[in-house]
């Protein structure tokens, strides 16, 4: 795992993409912060990341991880590593923890700022304000870990496919519906009967992606008419509780939400297990996509 680690590390600086990174992430950093924090003086560091947000999510991501598995299955290099003596497992942790690592170098340069930020306020004696540190790092961590969280989507979707845009695009599209989750929720009707016709359709494209997946019809059939013969029962005893179900729902589980409480200098461990929880999940799910392909 270690070999892997250190192989694809190195590609990104030797192919210009970690440098290309790095510098894109610190130049959306700097010009919020400059506007934000020097140029308004506003002493709050995590309107800097609230700020970049957008860009980070819809750009910087997809663009980073778009080539890491796409681009071996487009060079076929991919059968390499399925009959390498290195395990799967091993070499999806690895090159994740690679483009961990190359994050995690951006985010170590932007920790400094805070300190920066303090000096120059510090340097004007009419300003009585202060960097409150404990919002800044707080600031910071969240949106490491945010950012870890939609790597591990990256990679996933990187997996799918053999074409780099495609995987971008595609990345992008599925990371901006996150992104405005809550929003989207809140223009959707919250009346019981849309929400329960709602979840049954979703059933059926759940159904059948899942027939894609296992490509077994007659287990996907009965997944599917046992979750809606469960959803019809919920319907009818608990109709009052499908009443803004959606936008609850949404709102639960929405990537960007959880950040918050961090830009407010809490330490939220359920949103830390979360977005563990999230990055575990996906880098688990490619791990089983790529058996899945190795044994087909």
């Amino acid at each position: 795992m270690f070999a892997v680690y250190k192989k694809e590390l190195r590609s990104y600086f030797t192919s210009m993409i970690g440098w290309v990174f790095i510098a894109f992430f610190l130049v959306l950093v700097g010009l919020y912060f400059m506007v934000y924090n020097l140029m308004n003086g506003y002493t709050d560091f995590g309107a800097v990341f609230t700020g970049i947000e957008m860009f980070f999510v819809l750009l910087l991501v997809p663009v980073l991880t778009m080539r890491i598995i796409a681009e071996e299955n487009r060079q076929k290099t991919d059968q390499l590593l399925y009959t390498s003596p290195v395990s799967i497992t091993k070499i999806i942790v690895g090159k994740y923890l690679a483009l961990i690592t190359l994050f995690g170098m951006a985010m170590a340069v932007v920790s400094t700022y805070p300190l920066i930020l303090s000096g120059l306020v510090k340097d004007v004696a009419t300003n009585n304000e202060s960097v409150d540190f404990a919002m800044a790092y707080g600031s910071i961590l969240g949106f490491f870990l945010l950012g870890s969280a939609y790597i591990a989507i990256g990679l996933f979707i990187s997996s799918l496919t053999e074409s780099q845009v495609i995987s971008a695009v595609v990345s992008g599209i599925i990371m901006i519906f996150t992104y405005l989750m809550t929003s989207l929720a809140t223009m959707l009707p919250a009346n019981h009967t849309f929400v329960f016709w709602f979840l049954a359709a979703l059933i059926i494209v759940i159904a059948i992606i899942l027939g894609f997946w296992i490509h077994n019809p007659w287990m996907t059939a009965l997944v599917a008419i046992v979750a809606e013969v469960v959803l019809t029962a919920l319907f009818i005893l608990k109709t009052e509780s499908f009443d803004g179900l959606i936008g609850n729902a949404l709102s639960s589980i929405s990537i960007v939400d959880k950040y918050q409480n961090f830009t407010m200098g809490i330490f939220d461990v359920n949103a830390l297990v979360y977005y563990i929880s999230v990055a575990f999940i996906f880098v688990f799910v490619t791990i089983q996509r790529i058996k899945k392909k190795r044994w087909n």
